[in-house]
């Protein structure tokens, strides 16, 4: 058994990480870094809670240790776990700063360990569903790809950090990550950025909607968020010169962990019909359209590839490189939005 230790039992932590952990085979929810309360322990009877980081990164038996902390202290979590020689999975974003997560890969080579971002949403079931579509190319030569997570949440953040930009607050390190990465890893790296950030909703506070556009050759894909979107666009809306496809609605995965423990037995991340993306086809000069259905998600392969991973058995399942690339990308973005212009892509360490 691969014995995990979490550190914090805040959001990411109950609804992603300690859900997964305890439903992969060969994985040990074994610890838990809790300073003033005993919540895991009641979710999780026999878990070990320790007072302290230094606590628990002296269990020499803890050979994972998970870091979903408040953003800002994310760099300094891993960089201890990984001088401890603990291999660590930091939650998004790896660290405020491309240079920060830079030096802690140079550090986890250093320490010969992993240092492995949570990227989960490389197995949302639309995610999957548009991968597999584009694979097959029958929407032909693709002119236009957008990618949305917009909600309606007009008020103040409920956690004072997530509104402080100088702590990593804002949608753009949030929601901006994964659609980010989501890209690269269907396009690979752009050729240039520009963007939109900005704070739309009322007072003061870290940036709460985002427009990035990477440049590709031939085509761009836009990625955005906003928490003044009631319907919300469309999640995927892709261009082809054979067709588009249209996906409303996000994953259901997240609201399912938040009310479980364990991942059951049985179908998981699973769609209903009615939120099944339509796909539009060109055929023979006539338009043909029909419901595609949505892959099942699954965020437990990430904990499997890392389980893999640490067994010697297979690649990471995300490697870190990947984050600071994404990153890079979100830095070069903020200084697009800042100077009003497009900037050439640049990934020199």
């Amino acid at each position: 058994m691969i014995r995990i230790g979490l550190v914090g039992f805040g959001m990411a932590v109950r609804v992603f990480h300690a859900p997964l952990i305890s439903s992969v085979s060969g994985l040990e929810l074994a610890a838990v870094v809790e300073r003033n309360s005993d919540l895991a322990a009641q979710r999780y009877p026999g878990i070990v809670t320790h007072r302290s980081l230094d606590s628990l990164l002296a269990d020499a038996s803890i050979t994972l240790v998970v870091a979903a902390t408040p953003n800002a202290t994310h760099f300094d979590v891993a960089r201890q776990a990984i001088e401890a020689g603990k291999n660590v999975v930091v939650d998004k974003p790896v660290a405020v700063r491309s240079a920060e997560i830079a030096d802690l890969i140079a550090l986890a080579d250093q320490r010969g360990v992993h240092l492995i971002p949570f990227h989960n949403r490389r197995w949302d079931g639309e995610f999957l569903t548009v991968r597999s579509l584009l694979q097959v190319r029958v929407l032909g030569r693709l002119v236009h790809f957008e990618s949305h997570m917009d909600r309606w949440n007009p008020g103040p953040a409920r956690r004072a950090w997530k509104n402080d930009p100088e702590h990593g607050g804002g949608l753009l390190l949030d929601l901006g990550t994964h659609l980010v990465d989501q890209a690269v890893e269907l396009f690979g790296l752009p050729q240039a950025v520009s963007a939109e950030i900005d704070r739309e909703r009322d007072g003061e506070g870290a940036n709460d909607s985002f427009t990035v556009r990477l440049r590709y050759a031939g085509f761009r894909a836009t990625v955005g968020a906003n928490m003044l979107s009631s319907p919300a666009a469309p999640r995927f809306h892709i261009r082809g010169t054979q067709g588009n496809y249209r996906k409303k609605g996000v994953d259901p995965q997240e609201p399912a962990l938040n009310k479980i423990t364990r991942i059951p037995a049985g179908p998981w991340g699973t769609e209903p019909v009615s939120e099944w993306g339509m796909l539009h086809v060109d055929v023979n000069g006539g338009m043909v359209t029909r419901p595609l259905e949505t892959m099942a998600g699954d965020y437990r392969r990430f904990y499997e590839g890392v389980r893999n991973a640490l067994e010697g058995r297979a690649e990471l399942p995300v490697r870190a490189v990947e984050a600071w690339r994404v990153a890079r990308i979100l830095e070069i973005a903020q200084l697009s939005s800042e100077q009003r212009r497009e900037i050439a892509c640049s990934f020199e360490p």
